[in-house]
């Protein structure tokens, strides 16, 4: 065997121990592919004495769920300002922060402080629902980007060395909620829905934060939903945004609107698309919520497209899509299962939880055939993937009295579940 080929076939091994490496990570806001699918098993079953691996003291809370990224966890935060309810302090005090942590021991390897960029909405209404770091970063395996509303934009190497800070608008939507959405790559771009900021979807060069372009409406005055690039069977690539009464697929390299339809989801919307081919499933609405299926289409108006409207839907977390069924769980502790073929309900059943009052904003997950709905106040509940209601587990951890609102992160064996006091790594 010559030198050459020797080389290439080192060059080709390491390249697939890459990949492979890759693929098990958790790199953005619902996983690789923004589905909530987590191949490999995790436990089902955990406490305060069983299967915690770890726990490590966060900077402070936060909704941002935590990613994990060649080899490393990163997580957002807040302090400062905010932290009770009856007594929020000074707004002039408010820091975001972004840690970085060591996923086999916990230890934290960096911390960044970000001064908030004044005025920012006040600790009032809704906002104390989620707090100042409701953003999950997202990572393209050398930086992390983070999103931190009216601050802007932030990049920083996984060293944690600070690249650059955009703006993406300082303005105040008329319910002054604050942001919620995530961050998502595409290619050499991050997309950002700066609704809150400046009622635009906006695209940034990842390696400078240059603008690219900017997509503005006033119909994205309630939108906290988490953009979701979608590409379909004839390869081209799609921005898919919910929106209050119409669905939108803009074009990733302009910000040109491509398609739209109307659609009977009115008020907020909050969760993000479900895809299953060239088959877009979205969800949400005030006061009364829904799910639609739409085909996509090329250009134009798709309300033609539309394949079934079901008048059932999750107010804020994304439903997960496993094997022909969609699955979300309400804010009452009903857990519900629609089939996707037609959006027939296959089952509605109440969450055995021994209290009532459950609360959630963390979206469910799918790992190892089952689903894992994570609760701001009532613990885990792990749910067989299944058109049959089985619940599995109850998962709380007693010695943890603040809120759970963050989505489950997956990497191998590992869950990571963040509190608004801690970060747990959770295995067998």
């Amino acid at each position: 065997m010559s030198v050459e080929t020797k080389t290439l076939n080192s060059l080709l091994i390491l390249m697939l121990l890459l990949t492979t490496s890759r693929a098990e990570d958790w790199p953005q806001f619902l996983g690789p592919k923004a589905d909530g699918i987590h191949s490999s098993a995790v436990p089902t079953k955990w406490s305060d004495e069983n299967n915690i691996t770890w726990k490590t003291l966060l900077p402070g809370p936060g909704s941002s769920s935590p990613i994990i990224s060649s080899g490393r966890i990163f997580v957002a935060s807040y302090s400062g300002y905010g932290l009770d309810p009856s007594s929020p302090g000074e707004l002039d005090d408010l820091q975001r922060h972004l840690n970085c942590y060591n996923p086999a021991s916990g230890e934290k390897l960096w911390q960044q402080d970000v001064q908030v960029v004044l005025p920012e909405d006040p600790y009032t209404g809704f906002l104390r629902e989620h707090g100042y770091a409701s953003s999950t970063p997202v990572s393209d395996g050398e930086n992390v980007f983070d999103f931190l509303g009216k601050s802007g934009v932030h990049a920083f190497s996984h060293g944690g060395r600070k690249l650059w800070q955009t703006s993406v608008g300082r303005e105040s939507g008329k319910r002054r909620w604050g942001s919620a959405a995530s961050p998502v790559l595409f290619g050499d771009k991050i997309i950002v829905n700066a609704s809150e900021e400046s009622q635009s979807i906006r695209a940034l060069v990842k390696k400078t934060g240059k603008e690219l372009w900017k997509a503005e409406g006033s119909i994205l005055e309630l939108v906290y939903t988490t953009p979701r690039v979608v590409t379909f069977s004839n390869g081209r690539s799609d921005i898919v945004v919910p929106a209050p009464g119409e669905i939108w697929g803009i074009n990733p390299d302009t910000g040109k609107l491509r398609w739209f339809a109307e659609t009977p989801i009115p008020g907020n919307v909050s969760p993000s698309v479900q895809v299953n081919g060239d088959l877009i499933y979205a969800f949400g609405g005030y006061p009364q919520r829904f799910t639609i299926a739409l085909k996509a289409g090329d250009k134009g108006d798709l309300t033609s497209n539309i394949k079934w409207t079901q008048r059932r839907a999750p107010y804020i977390p994304t439903p997960v899509l496993f094997e022909g069924h969609l699955y979300w769980m309400d804010r009452s502790g009903v857990a519900y299962c629609a089939r996707e073929s037609d959006g027939e309900l296959v089952y509605q059943e109440r969450i055995r939880a021994g209290r009532s009052g459950i609360k959630n904003y963390a979206s469910p997950v799918v790992a190892g055939g089952m689903i894992y709905y994570s609760t701001r106040n009532a613990g885990t509940f792990v749910i067989e993937a299944s058109p049959k209601f089985r619940q599995i587990d109850h998962n709380v951890i007693s010695s943890d009295p603040s809120d759970f609102s963050a989505t489950p992160a997956f990497h191998e064996n590992q869950i990571f579940l963040r509190s608004g006091r801690y970060l747990y790594c959770i295995s067998d």
